[in-house]
Order: C-alpha cells, then structure tokens, then sequence
C-alpha cells in the first residue's frame, strides 16, 4: 500500500486555518495555496537522490551534496492544480512542468480528461503529481495512470486536504505512488466534496464560480 504522510506542521496548519475560511479572499488563497505546497515540498523530496560534488569554499574544497540526475517533474492536475506549482518551483527552480487537464462528470463524478503534456524525458524524472483536493481520488488515479504510460522513474502525489474515501482509492489504485497531505477530513458530502473542506480550490484560486 501507498506510503501514507500527514506534513502537519505547525506553519502549515495556521495556514490551513485561514485557508478554510470561506471569507479568505482569492489573492490570499492563491497565496496560502502556494505557500502550503512549498512547505509540503520539503517533506515530499526527502529521499530525492544526492550526489557528491566538489566546491571551493573561501576556505578551502569541500565535498558536498547536489541533487542526482534529471531532478523532478512536476505535473498538476488542471485547473487547481496550477495554484501549488510556483509554491513547488520556489523549492526546486530547475523542475520541469507538465499538464494534465481533467474534469469530473457532475452525475457520474468520474473523471473526463481533455489535456496532456509531459515533458519530454520524464521517464529521467520524479514526477510530483499535484492538486489541491484529493475527494473521490478518480482524477488522481486517472491522471497518474497516464503519467505511468511514460515510465517515469517514481511518482508522489500531494495535496492540500484528502477524503478518506479518496485516500483509499488512490492508495488501492496506485499502492506504488506515495501520498502527501496537510490534512485529512472527515468524509465526502453527497455531492462528493470534502466536508469540512474549504469549498471549490479551483474556484477559490481564480475567483470564479
């Protein structure tokens, strides 16, 4: 099963608090959004791979750490997605970007996806799939399962607030791809969003409804 991680930090469940509060205007949500996912991106690269590089200090050589390899691709999911990737990028500035579009049926909640762009030498990369809401978890297991058709050399997914019943859907799915969280809620409403949550992210972050 999937490696499961609550990043409960201090910083970041203040942040969540303002986050939730329906009276939180959208440039302060998009603002918190990216401030989140930077400070879950620290958690989320623990075990990114190192090498050792040689550097002149003012003093003398050192032998130091430097990331291995291609790095890391980061890929939200569209349109919430975009709102965590300069909080990612701030961290790690040399990552690529992909898209995946995806949108679910209002009557059946089940994923529809309309875009996808990756980069091209993914399969060199950590992939860092990302999205503000896991609920029902069909948009991110539809999404990952494209990522997988490039054959990247791991996948992570993070998020802001995760359903139990998303949680377990994505870990029964993909038990392969590690999940990262600031929080997780109580249950999905009979219209499948998170309860208490902190309503539409995509809506919340562009300010439309």
């Amino acid at each position: 099963m999937s490696k499961i991680t609550i990043t409960d930090h201090p910083l970041i469940q203040h942040k969540l608090s303002i986050l939730r509060d329906k009276n939180t205007s959208s440039k302060d949500f998009r603002i918190l959004i990216g401030e989140i996912a930077m400070l879950m991106t620290y958690e989320a690269t623990r075990d990114l791979p190192l090498k050792d590089v040689q550097v002149e200090t003012p003093i003398t050589t050192a032998t130091t750490k430097k990331l291995a390899g291609k790095k890391l691709a980061i890929v939200p999911i569209l349109r919430a997605g975009l709102g965590m990737v300069d909080g990612v990028l701030n961290m790690i500035p040399s990552a690529r970007v992909g898209h995946i579009g995806l949108y679910r049926d209002p009557d059946t909640l089940s994923p529809v996806e309309y875009y996808c762009k990756l980069p091209a030498d993914i399969s060199e990369r950590e992939v860092l799939v990302v999205d503000p809401m896991l609920a029902t978890g069909g948009s991110a297991i539809d999404a990952i399962t494209q990522i997988k058709k490039r054959k990247p050399k791991n996948i992570k997914f993070m998020c802001t607030i995760a359903a139990p019943e998303g949680l377990e859907a994505l870990s029964k799915a993909h038990p392969d791809v590690d999940i990262y969280c600031a929080a997780l809620d109580e249950k999905l409403n009979e219209h499948g969003y998170i309860v208490p949550g902190l309503g539409d992210a995509g809506d919340r972050i562009f300010g439309t409804k």
